[in-house]
Order: structure tokens, then sequence, then C-alpha cells
């Protein structure tokens, strides 16, 4: 037997988990500790629909893992349950991932993912957009139904095309005979509403809605509760939780870190075949979350980027000196544009660019 067919006999016999899935981004819970007020708040706030009434536009506000999608998708779940429970079919609750590539980078293609998502379909390209918005109309406006379209990370999709989208979704309501439409704007930045143009924000008329974020306690209920379903009996090692909450809780109570913290850990302990995950597994987790972030970071930014850091890096790991100057950091830069083939910035060009480098901002403050 070789070395990958040993691997692969050693995965086939039991694991530690029971269903990983429970860890994993992706996984709607059942319950959500700790955010009983936000859902009432939002189940409030949407209510008027089981009566075919337009809701307010609702935004949500929270950091990072704050439970606000999780929230928005249970309430509006369940309220399209009890609206097929009473035999009506007048609501519609449509999700759309704002941060998504070739979803939400243009109007036309949020406006094809949102058509989608309602049964109907429009090309990938080709149509003006003011043709795909008469599509949409058509599709919606057949008869008496409220359409709630739940906009994720919709700060995301403002950067990239500007808020008009927004408006223009909005101002529909005034062509619309049958339909109303109503937006679920889900954000991590509390400022969002703030830097939209004026004309947008007025004619919103929204509910805003803050998610704080879990403190360590919150996050170990959270951690504990997703853990009797996701492990095996007794395979975490005493400490385990409280150590994941304590890494997510520096992270903004982040319960999406400190779920993949969980994850990863118990997926370096299966590797090692070791019987319990550790408080190591903890902290060789942490460190490779860390590190597949900075890499993701890193491969989404442009060329030039990548060569000034790569320059960078190169010069601290020859050198002992704590100070790096700028000319050293251009001379090996140049060195790299020319192995590469790419073009290279002149002096007074690679100044102002290296001045606007997170990296170099970073590398200043040590």
């Amino acid at each position: 037997m070789d070395k990958i067919d040993h691997i692969f006999s050693s995965f086939s016999s039991p694991t530690i988990f029971l269903n990983k899935t429970v860890l994993q981004a992706n996984y709607n819970p059942d319950t959500i500790p700790h955010r009983d007020e936000q859902i009432e708040a939002v189940a409030s706030i949407l209510a008027p629909a089981l009566r075919g009434e337009k809701v307010s536009n609702l935004f949500v506000y929270g950091k990072t893992g704050s439970g606000k999608t999780l929230v928005v998708h249970k309430v509006g779940n369940r309220l399209v349950e009890r609206v097929k429970a009473s035999g009506e079919d007048m609501l519609k609750f449509v999700y759309v991932n704002c941060k998504l590539k070739k979803v939400a980078d243009t109007e036309y293609r949020i406006l094809a993912e949102i058509i989608g998502e309602l049964g109907g379909s429009v090309p990938a390209t080709g149509l003006p957009t003011d043709q795909v918005y008469r599509r949409f109309v058509e599709l919606i406006d057949s008869k008496k139904q409220i359409i709630l379209i739940v906009l994720d990370e919709i700060d995301q999709a403002v950067q990239k095309i500007s808020d008009n989208f927004i408006y223009s979704l909005i101002r529909l309501n005034t062509e619309l005979k049958n339909a109303q439409i109503s937006i679920i704007g889900i954000s991590n930045s509390l400022t969002f509403m703030e830097n939209l143009d004026p004309r947008v924000r007025s004619s919103l008329g929204e509910e805003e809605l803050v998610f704080p974020p879990y403190n360590a306690l919150q996050l170990q209920d959270i951690l504990r509760e997703r853990a009797e379903h996701a492990f095996k009996q007794d395979i975490l090692e005493e400490g385990v939780v409280a150590k994941c909450a304590a890494y997510a809780a520096r992270e903004h109570g982040d319960a999406r870190r400190a779920l993949d913290l969980l994850r990863v850990a118990g997926e370096l302990a299966e590797r090692e075949h070791s019987p319990k995950v550790t408080l190591a597994h903890i902290d060789m987790a942490n460190q490779k979350i860390e590190r597949d972030k900075m890499l993701d970071v890193i491969e989404s930014e442009p060329k030039q980027f990548q060569l000034v850091l790569a320059a960078i890096i190169d010069i601290e790991e020859k050198s002992r000196e704590e100070a790096i100057f700028t000319g050293e950091v251009y001379n090996v830069y140049y060195e790299l544009c020319k192995k590469q083939e790419m073009r290279f910035l002149l002096k007074g060009e690679f100044r102002i660019f290296l001045q606007s480098l997170i990296c170099w901002e970073l590398l200043m403050q040590r």
C-alpha cells in the first residue's frame, strides 16, 4: 500500500466528527442563541406582509459573524412557511449575496439574479438594463404579491456599481399595479446609510436594526450547542471551547470565526489521528486561518502590489537591519519586474504607490 492509499484508508475509518456541516458558514441552525431580541424586531417589521401589505424597507447592521444573515433568513423563511400554510402564494423571499463575483458587480447582474430566484430568466449579457427592469416588472406584477429582496453585504454592491440600483428598485413601486417591493439590506458598515445619495436615502423610508457583537461567554454558548451536534462525545479537550471563544471575541465577537476555528481544529486533529481536539489544535487552527486570510488578501491585490510586497519580504529575510529604505525596496522591485517582464513604475510613481499600500503603512508602524 503506497502513502496515498494509506491516507485514504485512514479516512475510511470512523471520524471524530458526527456532522461537520454544523460548523460550516452555510449551515442554518434551528436556534440562534442570544438573538431573541433581534429576531422579534425583524419579525415585527416584516409581519404586515402576512396581510398582503408592503413592509418597511429594513437595513440591518453589525460586524461580521454577529448573526445578521441567520436572523433574516430564519424570519423570512418562517414568514414564507406561514403564508404557504394558509394556502396563499402572495409572498416571495429573494436572497442575493452582493459579495459574490458575477452576481453583484453590475446592475444588470443583480437584476438577472433576482429574476432567476423568482423563476424567470434573462440572458447573461446583451439586453439594455431598462429592458431587464421591464422583464422584472412583467414577472412580478401579474398578481397581487409582496416581494422581499434581501441584499446581503449591500455596501459591496454600492461600492462596485453606485447606489442608483437601490433607487431604481424602490422607484419601481410607483409603476407596479399589483406587486410591491421591499428591500432588506444587510451591511457590515454602520455608516453605510450616511454614504448614500440623499435622494436615495429619502426614498427608502427605512427601519434600521443594529446587531451587537457577541461576547466571549455568548460565543461559548454558540460553540457548545454546535459542538454537541458536530463531534462525537468527549472529543473536545477541556478548555477548547473557551479558547475558541476567546480568539473570536478578540475579532469583534465573530461567531463565524469561532466556528471556523473549531472546525479547522477538528480537521487538524483528524489528520493527526488524534483521539481528541486539544488546545494545541486551536492554536494551530488560528495560525492557519490567519495565514490563509492573508494569502487571500494578497492574491486579490494588483500585480504591482504583490511585487512591492515581495520586494519588502525579500529585504526583510536577507537584512538584519530594522529600518527598510525606499531606495532598497525600489531596487529589488525593479529587478523582480525585469524578471517577470512586467512594466515597472518610475521612482516618483513608485513613492506615491508605496505610500498608498496598506502593507507599507503596517511596516512603518512596526
